[in-house]
């Protein structure tokens, strides 16, 4: 009764047993606990808490490093308390050193996350598929992610290692650095922003037996390929990090436009879901149930609480 209003615990466990498990995990990506309950609702196996949709959705800026470590594990926290389903969470640079690193895993730990990744990109970071971006030398992301590995107090709390070195020194340095950072003890790695399906299978190649992230930006620098390809290639994580992001801003783009013109959305409330279902959705019979189940219930007049006139005896 009261599951739906409490977080379910071992995401980690459970991200980890998908890793194992040889499947690719589909993980659609949130911008908030709504998105996230819909991503639930379709029956997806982990969500995507991305970091570009965090930032849009919660202060309404591009993802250029704007956001601090405390906004995010909060954001992260708030998505890992409404869905049963693993949260792999956008954890940027680590948000400093490693000593930064080592709270930041705390933070995201404490918030329920069950994976992060982190970048190797100089702060402020970018997003991956933007222009301008730099990236700290490989020994001191290998020293984060050896932070990161030995800060968890879950053994099953999954570390990813992000390059965003393919747009600024070329693939086979990128290939390079994600060979120091799985050696440093990250459990995946995600080689950012690669440029062809050719990019594809030869980072592949090159991480035999070790779990890779695919990131399907959708309009990014990276072409879209099939699911069955990813899967065919071996990729064991594929996120989409913006189609509920762009979908959610088209669909209000159009209400709005309705009702500055016809003065209400009268004519396109067929199109949407009812209060009535909407409030299902995200809670209410539950809610209703918790509040008869724990409902303080009157003294009756006359009984061993109460006398005749409904006072203390």
């Amino acid at each position: 009764m009261t599951g739906r209003l409490t977080r379910r615990p071992g995401g980690a466990a459970r991200l980890r047993a998908l890793l194992d498990s040889g499947q690719t995990i589909v993980a659609p990506g949130a911008f908030d606990a709504l998105s996230a309950r819909l991503v639930e609702e379709a029956g997806f196996p982990a969500v995507y808490m991305t970091g570009f949709g965090t930032s849009a959705a919660l202060i309404g800026r591009p993802d250029v490093g704007l956001l601090t470590m405390t906004e995010m594990a909060a954001s992260a926290g708030r998505i890992a308390d409404c869905v049963d389903i693993p949260v792999i969470a956008d954890a940027d640079t680590g948000y400093g050193n490693p000593l930064n690193v080592i709270r930041t895993v705390g933070a995201y730990e404490a918030a329920g996350v069950a994976g992060i990744h982190i970048e190797d990109q100089v702060a402020p970071k970018k997003c991956g598929h933007m222009e301008g971006k730099q990236v700290i030398p490989p020994e001191e992301m290998a020293q984060k992610i050896r932070a990161a590995v030995e800060a968890r107090s879950e053994p099953e709390f999954v570390i990813i290692a992000r390059t965003d070195a393919r747009a600024v020194e070329g693939l086979e340095r990128a290939l390079q650095r994600g060979r120091m950072y799985r050696e440093a003890g990250a459990d995946a790695l995600f080689i950012e922003a690669l440029t062809s399906e050719a990019e594809a299978e030869e980072a592949v190649r090159a991480f035999p037996g070790v779990p890779l992230l695919f990131n399907w930006a959708e309009g990014g620098k990276t072409p879209p390929i099939s699911l069955d390809r990813l899967q065919e290639l071996g990729y064991r994580i594929v996120i989409f990090p913006l189609s509920t992001l762009l979908a959610a801003t088209g669909a209000m783009r159009r209400i709005l436009q309705e009702i500055a013109q016809a003065g209400t959305p009268a004519a396109a409330i067929g199109e949407l879901p009812t209060f009535a279902a909407f409030v299902d959705f995200i809670g209410l019979p539950e809610v209703h149930q918790a509040e008869q189940r724990y409902a303080v219930k009157p003294a009756v007049p006359g009984s061993e609480t109460g006398g005749k006139d409904g006072s203390d005896v």
